[in-house]
């Protein structure tokens, strides 16, 4: 994963989804929060309009307490023509004082609809007596009222009011809208039962209730319900589910004892709703209200709507950021690495453009500074390891003059005692071509140089042991111009003369080939003569092989042991031209050995480095 990426990623890890989630929370936190505020405001609602209904009620509970404490309906049903007690009627001249202020109160009380009584004396009409009517109502015959449930609950109520809502008695009350009373009357002397009052007041003042209380408490979006215990839609403020089943309309329960409030989250008529519910004390009913989820979240999906935007433009912002500012950031450490790299492949040369004011053009300046300073400390090196190569290359030419130049210089004694001077003048112009070519201040020399020493060198050693060996170059004329080391070949040609043909029986030959492969030059020393195990040939290319200096010593006792002239070779070989140049040996005991020396072919003036 690129720094980009990781960039972006962190920036989504560590702001974005952080604020998203904090985001959620809230947002369910606030819905928690509308939810339970609502129940609460909800609550209060209930309670008010369940005040305000009781005190309707107990105002028509008055009224008819001032009917029953000044004798107007015991009054109408003493009297033995019920038709003569309608109170609406015209003529007041036949009412008393008191039929006459109760007829005023009924007429200024707006909200009584009708009134009537039934007669409990015995022998008493079955007809009820008409107080208050209206038109086209037909009240129930008090036989069929009595054989109803309702008529021995009001006998329980022993003058209590009995209270019933729309759609609960529609045969006694009809299908209107309207909250009807009954209660029992009875005679105040004896107190005794003499009738039943049943009075209906219309629902304009329920509706001045509900409308007040939505516009107060701006609940325009509340629908209000009156249920009974049995789950009966008794009333609704916007006149559409009276007399309708409310679990037609909701699964759950809105079951509640007396005085008790709840409130709940629930699908009714098939939206999303939060229904409160309270129950009526004294009353078989409780108060529903039922507000849309929606009305009551605008505002939190209002929020959402406005947190998401955010949202959204903080992700576009990151989009940005990480195009524009990071894709610099990354970019200008991308160039940085992609240089990097041509530095570890060796281009100290690499430098990158500087530009910027901020830290990344300090960062840009930094590793110019650095490749400057990491070349600098590499040519410083570089001049060391060569200085020390070239002081390697001398001790190990050292190593290889004075012992030659010992041998010689025995031979041409021996050759003075012995009086032959020819052989003395000649072995010194041999010897003083050697030294010649020797002390020239030069580690390369053309093959043709080279190959003049060899000859020098084969001819020395010729004298001292003229019958021991033979010796042929084969070398094309082609390569004679080519650039190789110096004194190189000489060491590989005194091995196979001092070891290699050491007690042999049959005449040693030597044979010194070369050839152009490619890019190189390979130059080949062959020789008959007893060759090598492998341990020794170990041994005498590497110093740290199984065998040590002991036993090399015990297996050539003499001073000048074979495998120096090798080792000298091939190290100077590595040094002066890389490890990809050296020496390939071939041998086996009484095969001879062959040695192949491998160095890149050029002249003089071409370019080469090592």
């Amino acid at each position: 994963m690129n720094l980009r990426i990781k960039l972006f990623t962190a920036f989504l890890s560590l702001v974005i989804i952080p604020l998203f989630i904090v985001g959620i929370i809230t947002f369910f936190a606030i819905f928690h929060y509308i939810e339970k505020k609502y129940s609460e405001q909800a609550e209060y609602a209930l309670k008010s309009i369940s005040y305000s209904i009781t005190g309707v009620f107990e105002e028509m509970d008055k009224v008819t307490d001032d009917g029953i404490a000044k004798g107007v309906f015991q009054l109408a049903l003493s009297s033995g023509n019920p038709d003569n007690q309608n109170l609406t009627a015209k003529d007041q001249l036949s009412l008393n004082a008191n039929q006459r202020n109760f007829r005023s109160l009924l007429y200024n009380h707006p909200s009584i609809d009708y009134a009537f009584l039934y007669n409990l004396k015995e022998g008493a009409q079955d007809k009820p007596i008409s107080i208050f009517n209206k038109e086209n109502f037909t009240m129930l015959p008090f036989e069929k009222f009595k054989q109803e449930p309702l008529y021995q609950e009001v006998l329980k109520l022993k003058g209590q009011s009995k209270w019933i809502a729309p759609h609960e008695y529609p045969e006694l009350t009809g299908s209107e809208p309207v909250f009807t009373q009954i209660r029992l009357i009875k005679e105040l002397r004896y107190l005794q039962n003499v009738g039943i009052l049943i009075v209906q007041i219309k629902n304009w003042e329920f509706e001045d209730i509900f409308k007040n209380l939505q516009l107060r408490n701006h609940l325009e979006d509340t629908r209000f319900l009156l249920v009974n215990d049995a789950g009966t839609i008794l009333y609704d403020y916007q006149n559409k589910l009276d007399g309708k089943r409310i679990s037609d309309y909701t699964a759950k329960s809105i079951a509640v004892a007396s005085g008790g409030y709840t409130s709940f989250k629930a699908r009714f008529d098939g939206k999303e709703t939060v229904v409160s519910v309270y129950h009526l004390k004294d009353y078989s009913w409780s108060l529903v209200s039922v507000t849309s989820w929606t009305y009551l979240s605008k505002e939190v999906m209002t929020f959402a709507a406005w947190f998401m935007t955010i949202i959204g433009i903080c992700v576009l912002t990151a989009l940005l950021f990480n195009v524009f500012f990071m894709n610099r950031i990354t970019g200008t450490i991308g160039v940085i690495v992609r240089f990097m790299r041509k530095v570890e492949d060796g281009d100290l040369s690499a430098r990158v453009e500087e530009k910027g004011n901020d830290e990344l053009l300090l960062l840009q300046q930094g590793f110019n500074n650095l490749t400057d300073k990491l070349g600098g400390l590499l040519e410083e090196v570089k001049a060391e390891q060569q200085q020390k190569a070239k002081a390697e290359l001398r001790v190990l030419q050292a190593q290889i003059k004075p012992h030659f130049l010992f041998n010689t210089l025995e031979l041409i004694n021996g050759l003075a005692v012995q009086n032959e001077g020819r052989k003395v003048s000649e072995m010194v112009l041999r010897l003083g071509s050697i030294l010649r070519i020797s002390i020239q201040d030069r580690e390369e020399i053309p093959l043709w140089l080279e190959l003049e020493h060899l000859r020098s060198y084969l001819e020395i050693q010729k004298y001292r042991w003229d019958e021991l060996f033979d010796y042929e170059i084969d070398i094309p004329e082609e390569l004679l111009n080519c650039q190789v080391l110096k004194l190189m070949l000489q060491p590989l040609v005194e091995n196979s003369i001092q070891h290699g043909f050491e007690g042999i029986s049959y005449k040693g030959r030597l044979r010194i080939s070369g050839r152009a492969h490619r890019d190189r030059i390979l130059l080949c020393v062959e020789d008959n003569g007893t060759g090598m195990t492998a341990g020794e040939l170990a041994a005498s290319l590497n110093p740290d092989s199984e065998w040590n200096e002991q036993q090399m010593q015990a297996y050539y006792p003499g001073e000048e042991r074979r495998g120096i002239g090798l080792r000298n070779v091939a190290d100077r070989l590595r040094l002066q031209y890389g490890k990809e140049y050296g020496l390939f040996v071939c041998t086996s005991p009484g095969m001879g050995v062959a040695i192949q020396c491998s160095l890149p072919k050029y002249e003089l003036g071409d370019s080469h480095e090592a």
